[in-house]
């Protein structure tokens, strides 16, 4: 590895300080810190550290209310609904989290939408929390518009992910599924332009709606969804619930999740929890070891999710290495 090795407890006190630099209450700036640490020790580092500079920036000029205190409404019995203030959505989250499964386990199944929200992160590490409390989770998030509808070139729905996690009965998470409706994460086009690197050429089109190589082009033109309209389908049901559902902006209407234009994204988040044990009960993780067995024998086969718990494993020992232009971006921040 190159560029200077932290621990994940040196990734935390890193982040958390750089927001607090920047404005953010130290509750908020935890909440967050501590997503950008399950980003690295799972080595998705497109929504690690490199994501620190933007958080605090946007607290700067005003994209994110640092100071945001989330209102949690508990509407109907297993309906959460909670305004983020303008806020980040890692405490808006955590601020409707309990009612939300314990609502779960009462009904046997809830929702938890969240509006005037922002970037909430890793999708999936949401969907596994809900898994490791032994709840089958469903999470769903919108962005602002970077993909056109198919046969068009004005992007209406953001890369829009959705995620699932599975309960394996004993803490952990069986399965993990945290995809995205388009064909690559835009994050990742993001690190690949502020590397100068080329992209992938199914990735992305440009602004004429031309297929491109090149990262700077791509973030002016479109992302190019998953399995053409399929792709597109899954984006537009994301935003049915994350957007529609929750009440936040629509997509088309966000402002970037990147720079310093426009006011705060005020996109949204839609959880829903199921109780295996309010509907198959035990009968539920028998069949959840039945099917990730049915993969796992066959040779070269993997169970989504698999991949992160292994970098987590070697990344929990080795650390994590950060580059020094990334450092230094976030210790400006410090005061």
């Amino acid at each position: 590895m190159s560029g200077t090795i932290l621990s994940l407890k040196e990734v935390e006190d890193l982040a958390t300080a750089a927001l607090v630099g920047a404005g953010a209450s130290a509750d908020n700036a935890i909440a967050v810190a501590r997503s950008t640490v399950k980003a690295e020790r799972d080595g998705i580092r497109s929504h690690g550290l490199m994501y620190v500079p933007i958080y605090a920036e946007h607290v700067v000029c005003g994209k994110v209310n640092g100071l945001a205190r989330p209102v949690v409404e508990h509407s109907h019995p297993g309906a959460i609904r909670v305004d983020a203030q303008s806020g980040f959505a890692h405490p808006a989250i955590d601020a409707g989290w309990s009612e939300f499964t314990n609502a779960a386990r009462e009904n046997g199944v809830a929702a938890l939408t969240i509006y005037n929200s922002y970037n909430c992160g890793v999708l999936g590490h949401h969907a596994e929390r809900l898994a490791e409390e032994g709840l089958l989770g469903l999470c769903f998030t919108h962005a602002p518009a970077s993909i056109a509808p198919v046969g068009g070139k004005t992007p209406v729905v953001g890369t829009n992910p959705f995620a699932v996690g599975v309960p394996d009965g004993e803490g952990g998470a069986a399965i993990l599924i945290d995809q995205s409706a388009s064909a690559i994460a835009k994050s990742e086009i993001m690190l690949r332009a502020r590397q100068n690197e080329p992209i992938e050429p199914d990735w992305a089109l440009d602004a004429e709606g031309r297929p491109t190589t090149d990262a700077a082009l791509a973030l002016k033109g479109s992302m190019v969804p998953s399995g053409g309209y399929k792709g597109f389908g899954i984006g537009l049901t994301v935003e049915i619930l994350a957007a529609c559902l929750a009440g936040s902006v629509l997509s088309k209407d966000a402002s970037p999740f990147s720079g310093t234009a426009g006011g705060p994204p005020s996109t949204g988040q839609c959880f829903i929890a199921f109780d295996p044990a309010a509907f198959s009960g035990a009968l539920f993780f028998d069949r959840i070891s039945a099917l990730t067995d049915a993969i796992t024998t066959q040779e070269s086969a993997r169970v989504p999710g698999s991949r992160r718990k292994l970098n987590r494993e070697r990344i929990e020992q080795e650390g994590v290495s950060v580059d020094q232009d990334i450092l230094d971006r976030i210790q400006a921040f410090n005061k």
